[in-house]
């Protein structure tokens, strides 16, 4: 995809801007983006932009194309795009959902606080290290069957639940209740299932992280209080998906529906979009698998809190707590009903580097959040901070429910290795009370706080925006990484 000579953005308010449909193009719609001035400069040097215009010439899409403020080029839709199309006269597309299916973050809190653990972070970062499989080709010590992975793929973190790896809270509080129902194993490859069985219960590598934090900030104290947080206590951010499993269903259903689309008379600008109506066989048969791996990453991230809580244990003590804040996943593609022009709709909300941000009141929300909104966790790089935010009615008016889900990408990994030390950034990072384990070199070099955009700026702009309201900011103690 050539690099666009120059693309019209119209500036609606300090922080949307527009790129007006255009026929041309072949757009049924507007792209919205929402960016600081300095942010939307940063974004215009990749083919984001470009990416979030294809987004809008897919058949059946309501609303606009949306570019969160973290927004960078992705495989088809830019990561920190949103897209809704028409339940029943739209496409799916996979890579709206991306090949990590379900990646996600699921915060939990400790009964310790950061003047526990400092004296003892290197003990706890090498235990967990130790305890938490990560890297590329990383086994678990949590062995299934064949048979127990389809029924992982179907109940997810709540077979996790059932069979000793966690309490019923853990998936009260997790997106879906770790179930997204509509899963079917069958629509998952034998290939698929082969990468995933050993992995659950792993970190995985890239961008990737388990992060010890302390709340360093308090925004709001009532959302806060609900979530059980307050100042100087000790979380811990844990950031993975679905690893192979996910990654070979979507690479499976890519392959299908590059045919599958000529037989549907779809063409768009961008082969990287192939998609296929939502209702078609291949639509169907997609979804079904997606869902299942989504399952599975909610399970992955089940029996990573299980080995946590006992890394916590051997440390401070058997009576140490952690308890789930939440768990809600940035790489999906759901059935929700939203408002449309004025009209409730059902909408498949493809959310690629996304995070869902559901308003006050939802009865999708756990009772304990309803009053507050929906936690929204959104982390930054492993040498600055990340977010806890609670969902806004404007998320609900303007982003289905939708808002970014990280800092987002200003370097791409080869510029980020370049030139730099690993072990330098390991010593500049522990000089700043941050120490890092990592299985490679390249785990912490393609991770450098320099390769992300600023994350305040960032969560500034969905705050303002009043798409989701800042509640604490969460300052990293010890990373491990892949």
């Amino acid at each position: 995809m050539a690099r666009p000579a120059k693309i019209p953005v119209e500036r609606l308010d300090a922080l949307r801007h527009r790129i007006p449909r255009d026929e041309r193009r072949g757009m049924r719609t507007d792209v919205i983006v929402y960016a600081s001035d300095r942010l939307l400069e940063q974004i215009a040097r990749d083919l984001s932009l470009q990416q979030a215009i294809n987004v809008a010439t897919l058949p059946g899409i309501v609303g606009h194309s949306l570019a969160m403020p973290d927004i960078h080029q992705g495989y088809g839709f830019p990561i920190g795009g949103v897209a809704g199309t028409d339940w029943e006269s739209g496409v799916v597309s996979p890579g709206g959902v991306g090949f990590d299916i379900n990646c996600g973050v699921r915060l939990v809190r400790t009964d310790l606080f950061a003047d526990d653990v400092r004296p003892r972070i290197r003990d706890l970062v090498n235990q967990v290290f130790r305890d938490v499989p990560c890297g590329t080709g990383s086994e678990s010590s949590l062995k299934v069957t064949k048979p127990q992975l389809d029924q992982v793929l179907v109940r997810g973190s709540r077979w996790m639940v059932e069979h000793g790896y966690g309490d019923e809270r853990d998936a009260e509080f997790t997106e879906e209740r770790g179930e997204l129902a509509g899963a079917d194993p069958d629509k998952v490859s034998s290939r698929a299932k082969e990468r995933g069985q050993p992995q659950i219960g792993t970190l995985g590598s890239g961008n990737h992280f388990l992060e010890v934090q302390f709340v360093e900030a308090v925004h709001d104290e009532a959302a806060a209080r609900a979530m059980g947080l307050e100042k100087n206590r000790v979380t811990v951010l844990v950031h993975c998906g679905s690893r192979g499993l996910g990654h070979q269903v979507c690479t499976d259903y890519l392959a299908q529906m590059g045919a599958a689309m000529q037989r549907y008379g779809i063409t768009l600008p961008d082969r990287q979009l192939a998609c296929v109506p939502t209702q078609s066989p291949e639509g169907r048969s997609y979804l079904a698998a997606m869902r299942a791996s989504a399952n599975f990453a909610w399970a992955n991230r089940q029996a990573i809190l299980h080995f946590l809580r006992g890394s916590f244990a051997r440390i401070f003590g058997k009576d140490v707590r952690l308890e789930l804040v939440y768990d809600v996943c940035h790489n999906i593609a759901k059935r929700e009903r939203h408002e449309v022009d004025g009209k409730m709709r059902d909408v498949l909300v493809h959310r690629k580097g996304a995070t869902r941000a559901f308003a006050p009141g939802n009865p999708e929300l756990p009772p304990a959040y309803r009053a507050t909104g929906q936690p929204v966790l959104i982390p930054g790089s492993m040498g600055t901070a990340s977010w806890v935010l609670v969902g806004a009615e404007g998320a609900m008016k303007e982003t289905f429910g939708s808002v970014c889900h990280g800092a987002g990408r200003l370097m791409s990994r080869t510029a980020a290795k370049k030139g730099r030390d690993a072990r330098e950034v390991q010593k500049k990072l522990e000089a700043e009370g941050i120490l890092v384990r990592s299985e490679t070199r390249d785990g912490i070099l393609e991770e450098v706080p320099e390769a992300y955009k600023d994350v305040d700026e960032v969560i500034e702009v969905v705050h303002e925006a009043g798409l989701a309201r800042k509640v604490a900011r969460l300052r990293p103690m010890g990373v491990i990484k892949g």
